[in-house]
């Protein structure tokens, strides 16, 4: 088998991470863990959830050419797909999935790779759905939610730009489909 890196991207609620986790139950998936400046959170390890990098290193990085795509985003961090990261899982002959939004998916169309895109839409009526879901986080309220949703606009206007489009009402149907989009 040969490994095919997987760009996953849709809206914040849409359930990209958690339809990644159940990709990843599969030993042919694994996940390319980003690079970011944002300070690490309670008991994160650097290389597992992220690898965690100061502002100079990460300019360092960007310096070398490491980055395959990198953006700052809320709060002034930083994140960014190395391409050590992602050869490495293609050379085992694993899928390498990539978890970003609609603007590293770009840079990654913008270098040229062999990419398949799927973007993870929610089901209609999708505000609700996202309000609903983005709710039960618990930390998305009032300013907030209402920023992620204006974004959520802004990339669903995007969604027509990528190889596949999957509705994510159903987890196992969702995950299904993307499995069936791979062997295909």
């Amino acid at each position: 088998m040969s490994g095919r890196a997987v760009v996953v991207s849709g809206p914040s609620g849409v359930g990209k991470s958690t339809v990644c986790e159940r990709l990843l139950a599969d030993d042919d998936f694994e996940l390319s863990v980003s690079a970011t400046t944002r300070p690490k959170r309670g008991n994160e390890q650097d290389g597992v959830e992220y690898h965690f990098l100061s502002r100079e290193a990460f300019d360092r990085k960007i310096a070398d050419g490491a980055f395959l795509e990198w953006a700052e985003v809320y709060g002034g961090n930083r994140y960014g797909t190395l391409r050590a990261e992602v050869e490495g899982i293609l050379a085992q002959g694993k899928h390498v999935l990539l978890n970003v939004d609609v603007q590293g998916a770009e840079q990654l169309r913008e270098r040229g790779l062999a990419l398949t895109t799927i973007f993870l839409l929610p089901p209609e009526p999708w505000e609700e759905t996202l309000r609903a879901r983005l709710g039960r986080r618990g930390d998305t309220t009032g300013e907030v939610l209402e920023r992620r949703l204006q974004r959520a606009r802004e990339e669903l206007a995007e969604a027509e730009f990528y190889d596949h489009r999957v509705v994510n009402d159903d987890l196992e149907r969702a995950v299904a489909a993307i499995r069936a989009i791979l062997e295909g």
